[in-house]
């Protein structure tokens, strides 16, 4: 239950009290998310609200929230929330996932898609599969960010990781077998380290052949995930920087496999998505 202050967030223009917030649930590979559609009104989404819906006993559940906005010049607009009521500039599955939801509404084959990361671009991939591009990686250490200048390929911290930057900050760790990283112990390590002043999601990361990568993460603001779509789009910039894999690779996660592609244009993203169903969040 939001509190009279947030509650008074939520009037309509007309001074009467909007009682329910329509919302979707949605995932890609299990990492899911709430998605609350505001196109043709005005935003409905703050931290108290992140918050309440992100509770997983008290409230919804998810690793991220996405509101869906008009855009000026494009198809859509997208701003996500981590659990613990923090913004994310990017969120590849839930990206995937949207994308899908206003394709099949529309009956458009490709989408432009703007958010805080950039412009992205949707297509139908077939098979009811979907590919976003998620843009260029950012390799430089301002870009990631990181708090001081240095080489982004391998960092000073034991493990030497490779830091990239896909709209949010991302520290990959290169192991002999990810599934035996205490991730619940490592994750929130490296999450605040003083190198990265706006937190980081962390990768841990097998190569299992020139084209295949086992990779488990722990996204900042939510902790271990299923799946991370931004987060196997930086794993597979790191393997293909440090010459570890191609550009093109299979990214095996906990909750199931995307195909990452390192192209001239930007790094694409195909993946199956799920709509598990719809409801209404009360506000008083």
């Amino acid at each position: 239950m939001l509190d009279s202050l947030s509650v008074r967030a939520y009037m309509r223009p007309m001074g009467t009290r909007e009682t329910y917030i329509p919302f979707m649930k949605m995932h890609g590979l299990g990492n899911d998310f709430v998605v609350i559609d505001s196109r043709g009104q005005a935003s409905r989404v703050d931290r108290a609200l992140a918050l309440a819906m992100g509770d997983r006993h008290r409230g919804v559940g998810y690793d991220q929230l996405a509101e869906i906005r008009d855009a000026d010049g494009a198809d859509i607009h997208l701003v996500f929330w981590n659990s613990d009521g923090s913004q994310a500039g990017a969120c590849g599955n839930a990206t995937r996932c949207i994308a899908r939801h206003v394709m099949d509404e529309s009956g458009k084959e490709s989408l432009h898609i703007t958010t805080a990361r950039g412009d992205l671009y949707a297509q139908d991939a077939g098979d009811g599969r979907t590919a976003v591009n998620m843009g260029q990686p950012m390799t430089g250490w301002r870009e990631v960010p990181l708090s001081e200048e240095m080489e982004t390929l391998e960092l000073p911290i034991e493990g030497g990781p490779v830091a990239n930057g896909m709209g949010n900050p991302h520290c990959t760790f290169f192991v002999e077998d990810a599934e035996a990283i205490p991730l619940e112990k490592f994750g929130p390590r490296y999450e605040h380290h003083p190198l990265f002043p706006e937190r980081t999601n962390v990768q841990v990361a097998s190569v299992i052949g020139p084209d295949h990568i086992r990779m488990r993460v722990w996204e900042r603001g939510v902790g271990i995930t299923l799946a991370s779509g931004s987060s196997s789009c930086a794993t597979a910039v790191a393997a293909a920087r440090r010459g570890l894999t191609g550009r093109k690779v299979r990214i095996t996660l906990d909750g199931g496999d995307l195909e990452i592609d390192w192209r001239e244009d930007g790094v694409w993203m195909v993946g199956e998505t799920a709509h598990v169903f719809d409801g209404r969040w009360r506000l008083a």
